[in-house]
């Protein structure tokens, strides 16, 4: 049984070019919304054919907000690079980009920077969110279904390696037909940062080439 979704809408609608750095442009729809559960300004880029002109169904990526690996390449994690491939994909097939303003896992942009310096001293980055007081992810999807429902888009395919994404929206009344794997993007930075989301088997599938 699906949980009860509230309701929100859409408030704007702006057409915005893109261009990243290695650059790959692109134009994309953004929307915002009212009435999101949370209050934050979380954003919808419409990519591609996300019409579905051709019968696809909609490659979508709830992309939870990373402001050190977004926008100033951190390589502590692999968020700026998953960015950057999904944007190029759903762009590829017709889809949205979810931006969330999820800092951290859900604790917050100064929180993660604490537990950046927990990772320094031997925690990995769930043991250190934990060590903080906080669970080792609080991120809730209940926006990103609002925003779906907002936009009126019926069953999706998933661009994620975090089946939690899929189960929380599956709950909340959105139709998944597929979950689409992201690339896996490995450096020396990141490899612990991998390997423990490797080892989260509930939360994460197999990374193959993180051991």
């Amino acid at each position: 049984m699906s949980e009860s979704l509230p309701v929100a809408t859409i408030r704007t609608q702006v057409t915005v070019p893109l261009r990243f750095p290695d650059g790959y442009t692109t134009t994309a729809r953004l929307h915002t919304f009212d009435g999101l559960v949370d209050g934050r300004e979380h954003l919808a880029f419409a990519l591609g054919d996300h019409a579905g002109s051709t019968g696809a169904v909609p490659l979508v990526r709830p992309h939870s907000e990373c402001l050190t690996g977004d926008v100033f390449g951190s390589q502590r994690c692999d968020c700026g690079p998953q960015l950057r491939e999904a944007v190029q994909r759903i762009a590829e097939v017709g889809g949205y980009l979810l931006y969330l303003r999820q800092e951290g896992r859900g604790i917050g942009l100064y929180a993660k920077l604490d537990a950046y310096a927990l990772q320094d001293a031997g925690l990995d980055t769930f043991e250190a969110n934990v060590a903080l007081g906080h669970a080792e992810d609080e991120r809730d999807y209940t926006v990103a279904a609002q925003m779906l429902a907002a936009l009126g888009v019926g069953p999706i395919a998933v661009l994620s390696n975090n089946p939690e994404k899929t189960e929380q929206l599956t709950r909340l009344g959105i139709t998944v037909t597929e979950q689409v794997p992201t690339g896996v993007f490995l450096s020396p930075a990141n490899a612990d940062y991998l390997a423990a989301k490797a080892s989260r088997a509930a939360r994460t599938v197999d990374l193959p080439f993180v051991r």
